[in-house]
């Protein structure tokens, strides 16, 4: 009895250094997708002359889940007129956030970006979508590094821990 409560303990603590590993894994695939929603944004807003709603429609249909959440999220509250654009790409970063690995500084780049959505000419706002894009940019090369030195070790952590806990308790 005592062999298959360790193996648990030991399966359990492992599951967790993998969910850590995996966090680390998908916050760059998802500072990829962030970053290819704001050039489709620029685009729709530059290009096909969108309105915010509509290029939130086209984003969510285009990007996997999490991010394609995010998108939907705000096309749902804009077509209720549930407030000013700004509220609602703020209610709905802090919704989507606990569905994604992303750190905080991503979710400050968002929120300022949101700041500024729809409040200049197509000028300035291809500025404000270039300068997001360069400061997901940095946080990708950030969260690469942060993957490639902390990944292994999460994973190994859990399976080490467990196995601690199992010989403290034997």
């Amino acid at each position: 009895m005592k062999w298959i409560g360790a193996l648990l303990l030991l399966s359990a603590t492992t599951w967790v250094g993998f969910e850590f590993a995996k966090k680390l894994t998908d916050r760059p695939k998802q500072i990829r997708q962030l970053k290819n929603a704001l050039q489709i944004l620029e685009a729709e807003i530059l290009y096909s002359q969108s309105p915010i709603i509509e290029a939130c429609r086209n984003i969510s249909k285009q990007l996997p889940e999490p991010i394609a959440w995010f998108f939907k999220g705000i096309t749902d509250d804009l077509s209720k007129n549930t407030g000013d654009l700004y509220t609602i790409w703020q209610r709905n970063l802090d919704e989507f956030w606990h569905y994604v690995s992303l750190g905080k500084n991503e979710k400050e780049i968002l929120r300022q970006f949101g700041r500024t959505l729809g409040q200049h000419d197509f000028t300035q706002q291809q500025k404000h979508i270039h300068l997001a894009m360069t400061h997901l940019e940095r946080e990708l090369q950030e969260a690469i590094d942060y993957q490639t030195r902390y990944s292994k070790m999460m994973k190994s952590l859990g399976f080490l821990t467990g196995l601690l806990v199992i010989l403290l308790l034997i």
